[in-house]
C-alpha cells in the first residue's frame, strides 16, 4: 500500500491507524506549500485533491472514515474496530462520519471559508462561528459520545485516532482542550501510545 498524506491536515488519523495495524506500507508526501495536490499526477490518484488517499492492490480509497475501517478490516488482528460485531461497527462508524461530517467542517469554516462563499463578510461571519461550534461539538463528544477510557469503551479503536487528530486543531480555533477534562486525559493517554510517538514526530503535533 501507498499512502498519501500531508503534514498538518487530517491524515494524521489513518496514519497512526496504519502504524497501529502492524501493515506494510510506503508513504508518499504532498507538498502543499507549492500546491502538490493539485498537480495532475496527484489528481490522477485522487482528483478530489484532498489526503488522505491509501493505494491498495484492490484500487485507491480516499476519505479518512473509509481508509480507516478499511485498515482496520484488511488487519483483524489488531482489533482497530468491532468488525464481528454489526450494531458495535455502526456504532464506529456513526463516530467517525459525525468527525466527517460536522466536527471537520466546522473547523474548515476557519480556514477554508472560502468553499462555501465568495464574499468577504460572508467568510468572516463563518470564521467568528468555529469556536462556539467547536466549543460545543466537543462538549457533546465528552458528556455524550465518549463512553471511556477510550471512545467506544474498553477497547482502542480507529475513532480514538480520529478523535485525537481533530483535537489537535481546538487551540488554532479558540478553544481550550483542558476545558474538557476526560478529552484532555484522553489526549494525553494517546501521546504516550508508542505508534502515536512515532508518527507525530513526522506531523510535529
Amino acid at each position: 500500500m501507498v499512502f498519501y498524506f500531508a503534514k498538518k491536515s487530517v491524515s494524521l488519523a489513518a496514519h497512526i491507524v496504519l502504524e497501529e495495524s502492524g501493515a506494510t506500507y510506503e508513504t508518499k508526501e504532498i507538498d502543499f506549500a507549492v500546491t502538490e495536490q493539485r498537480s495532475d499526477k496527484y489528481l490522477e490518484i485522487n482528483p478530489k485533491g484532498r489526503v488522505p488517499a491509501l493505494a491498495t492492490d484492490s484500487g485507491i480509497i480516499t476519505e479518512t472514515p473509509a481508509i480507516l475501517a478499511y485498515v482496520a478490516q484488511t488487519n483483524p488482528a489488531s482489533n482497530l474496530a468491532p468488525i464481528n460485531n454489526p450494531y458495535l461497527f455502526a456504532k464506529c462508524l456513526e463516530f467517525n462520519l459525525y468527525l466527517c461530517s460536522t466536527v471537520h467542517v466546522a473547523h474548515a469554516h476557519r480556514v477554508r471559508g472560502n468553499r462555501w462563499a465568495e464574499d468577504e463578510k460572508s467568510i468572516l461571519a463563518m470564521k467568528n462561528k468555529v469556536a462556539q461550534n467547536m466549543s460545543d461539538y466537543f462538549e457533546l463528544i465528552e458528556s455524550e459520545l465518549f463512553v471511556g477510557p477510550w471512545v467506544l469503551g474498553d477497547e482502542y479503536s480507529i475513532c480514538d485516532a480520529y478523535l485525537f487528530t481533530i483535537a489537535q486543531w481546538l487551540k488554532g480555533d479558540g478553544v481550550a482542550l483542558s476545558k474538557f477534562p476526560i478529552l484532555s486525559d484522553f489526549e494525553m493517554r494517546m501521546r504516550n501510545r508508542e505508534a502515536v510517538k512515532r508518527i507525530i514526530g513526522i506531523y510535529k503535533v
